[in-house]
């Protein structure tokens, strides 16, 4: 079906961040947008406000009629939806064009210059600061973000330029539905293993992904990663690391909670940038993010500007209070490395201060697999409050439980296991210098609830 003759778009699967960006694109360009999502959030909700008619119970007399026409009907849906859905079943059975979200991006990408950031960790933070380098330069851009943009309040850009900024999610291989005129790999550490099986799979996957990177554009990969691209002829490759590489940092300051280097480039040098969110971690990220915007011709000028007005990324590295006595964050990592690097970085930012995290851990299969790596990660830090893990897709595996990372942190960390019903009497019981939420569940939901508890507090 070609995009020009859908009138009505059906989404099963609508609250998804993912999800939420497309959905955002249709509604603004004035079709009839519904769906289906499990639970009402704060994010279905905002949509519903936008326009989109979204229902909770898996329904098929809960369609919309314009949603029910098949010729000009398009059904969109995420790969955590069943196969079995009530919903799903009937739109495969009638004949209607079905497009997992990722073909949808596919489709952007051959239609626009494909700006795309891949990797198991990293991708979201360094898209959106690449997209609002981008929206705020002279060449514009649009995007699909996975995470919520502070500088926009929007998961979703629109213009009218020929650039797409789009995260590529690794995710059941979603990614090779792309057509990147240029892409960042930020990242390879294996993930997804109920997906992928093998290390060797997951990487083989990135590799085939290079692949698809249109001649005339470039990759640009981090240093040292373990998977082996494979690049038409005519496609440009470029690396880039904190301190090594075509594109790295020099001269780093570190100083009364700002964050200061120079940008070291083949193209042009760039001095003095001002990191926005000064965080250690974002230093390389936003060295991936300028190079691909410098490399689509955003001027000094403008790296300078977008980075140093750079607002950050909801639930990354997510700042909630943060004064002389009590710091407070929420943060999306859920693979080892992402906390890992969490860690690392609060640790610097807050050397001499008590460091304690609530970690919900994110599916069943990810702490089996990583049980060992959460554990070394979160031995970081002073104090770990762990909860149940929260299942998202998967059923429950026999013997996996947030009780395997326990039993291996390190000797000296503080610790202690609780239930999720047990997070707000437990912070409402406990004092804290700086206190992180972290995981890709449920947890975050109650942020707000913690941050108005800590603030009574003070």
């Amino acid at each position: 079906m070609n995009i020009k003759e859908i009138k009505s778009v059906y989404f099963v699967g609508a609250g998804g961040i993912g999800m939420s960006a497309i959905a955002r694109y249709f509604i603004k360009k004035g079709l009839v947008v519904a769906g289906y999502d499990k639970t009402p959030s704060d994010l279905t909700r905002r949509l519903e406000k936008e326009g989109m008619l979204i229902h909770y119970e898996e329904n098929i007399d809960e369609i919309p009629h314009a949603c029910k026409k098949r010729e000009s009907c398009l059904v969109i849906y995420t790969p955590a939806i069943p196969e079995t859905h009530q919903e799903l079943r009937y739109f495969r059975e009638n004949g209607f064009e079905i497009q997992k979200r990722a073909q949808v991006l596919g489709t952007l990408t051959q239609t626009h210059k494909g700006l795309c950031v891949a990797g198991t960790h990293g991708k979201t933070t360094t898209s959106t600061m690449c997209a609002h380098i981008m929206h705020q330069s002279h060449l514009n851009c649009n995007a699909f973000l996975g995470g919520i943009s502070k500088n926009y309040g929007t998961n979703y850009i629109l213009s009218d330029s020929d650039y797409v900024v789009i995260e590529a999610d690794e995710f059941d291989r979603s990614f090779h539905w792309l057509r990147p005129w240029m892409s960042v790999i930020t990242s390879t550490d294996p993930d997804h293993l109920d997906i992928y099986g093998t290390k060797e799979a997951y990487l083989e996957s990135f590799r085939h992904y290079t692949e698809l990177i249109q001649p005339g554009g470039a990759l640009i990969i981090h240093r040292d990663l373990e998977m082996k691209e494979h690049l038409q002829e005519g496609v440009r490759r470029y690396d880039y690391s904190l301190n090594e590489g075509d594109f790295h940092a020099e001269n780093i300051r570190i100083d009364n909670g700002e964050i200061t280097f120079d940008f070291i480039s083949p193209i042009e040098c760039v001095p003095n940038v001002e990191l926005g969110q000064p965080i250690p971690i974002n230093i390389e990220n936003g060295i991936a993010a300028m190079a691909m915007a410098q490399l689509n011709g955003c001027t000094a000028k403008e790296l300078k500007f977008g980075l140093q007005t750079y607002g950050g990324v909801d639930r990354r590295f997510d700042f909630k209070i943060k004064t002389d006595r009590l710091v407070f964050l929420s943060d999306y990592a859920h693979h080892p490395k992402e906390i890992y690097q969490s860690a690392r970085s609060i640790r610097e930012l807050y050397k001499d201060k008590h460091i304690t995290a609530i970690f919900q851990p994110h599916l069943y299969t990810r702490t089996r697999d990583f049980y060992k790596e959460f554990a070394e990660a979160l031995s970081l830090l002073d104090e770990v409050v762990l909860t149940e893990i929260y299942p998202a897709r998967e059923e429950p595996i026999e013997g996996v439980t947030s009780q395997l990372i326990y039993d291996n942190l390190r000797e000296g960390v503080k610790k202690e296991m609780i239930s999720k019903d047990e997070v707000l009497n437990y912070v409402k019981s406990h004092h804290f210098e700086v206190l992180i939420v972290l995981g890709a569940g449920d947890l975050d939901n109650m942020v707000p609830k913690i941050t108005r508890l800590l603030n009574s507090k003070q």
